[in-house]
């Protein structure tokens, strides 16, 4: 019987010439990336500037934002589950109550933590705090 040749396998060879290789990725979670100014993060809602015109609800393609009534008055409800970062509700709102932001770290295990809800910005837990 022939000897068969213990030649390593393509994968096998990708695999060891990828040990000596840098890393493809940055050391993300301890460095932060610069993201540049108009990078489309999730949204900011400014109940103040908010006139309840549902504008952003009904133009938004992804169907992401229902008008909820919070004390009477309505406002958006944004479920980034939902959303595609498009700003087609920044672009169409009059008073420009909704802003793009940096913020990217959105991922979540509770699809509930995704939706962002009018009272929650009117508590200031959604928008970003002044530094």
């Amino acid at each position: 019987m022939a000897k068969k040749s213990r030649r390593p396998s393509p994968i096998s060879r990708k695999v060891v010439s990828n040990i000596f290789n840098k890393p493809a990725t940055i050391a993300y979670p301890f460095v932060k990336p610069k993201l540049p100014d108009d990078f489309r993060g999730q949204p900011i809602f400014d109940t103040n500037l908010c006139i309840g015109c549902s504008l952003c609800s009904r133009n938004c393609p992804a169907q992401a934002i229902e008008m909820v009534d919070v004390e009477g008055k309505k406002y958006p409800q944004f479920d980034l589950g939902r959303c595609i970062f498009c700003y087609k509700c920044a672009e169409d709102c009059p008073k420009k109550a909704i802003k793009n932001s940096t913020n990217f770290e959105l991922a979540s295990t509770d699809k509930s933590s995704l939706v962002m809800k009018p009272h929650q910005a009117m508590s200031d837990t959604i928008l970003p705090k002044k530094k």
